[in-house]
């Protein structure tokens, strides 16, 4: 008996392997290649909102961010308020 269900286990544990080969992705441009083509952006954009799945979360996830670069800019702010406030 115990050599049947240590058979049944093995044999579990055989069939538990992986299914398939994983598809290797091609390369995924990084935050800075696509800031800097915004065509390419728009596009990847309009795809990320309709077929997310198929592209997969982390070129959406850059593509968010480049958006994000791109809006902000480089974080440097053209306006210094002064260190005294106004008086009204």
């Amino acid at each position: 008996m115990k050599q049947v269900v240590l058979l049944l286990l093995i044999a579990g544990l055989v069939g538990c392997g992986p299914s398939e080969t994983p598809v290797p992705k091609p390369d995924i441009p990084t935050v800075e290649e696509l800031a800097a083509d915004p065509a390419r952006l728009k596009a990847l954009r309009s795809l990320c909102k309709t077929d997310r799945t198929n592209l997969g979360d982390v070129l959406c996830d850059r593509v968010a961010e480049a958006t994000r670069k791109r809006f902000y800019g480089d974080g440097i702010v053209p306006y210094t308020p002064s260190d005294t406030p106004p008086k009204f």
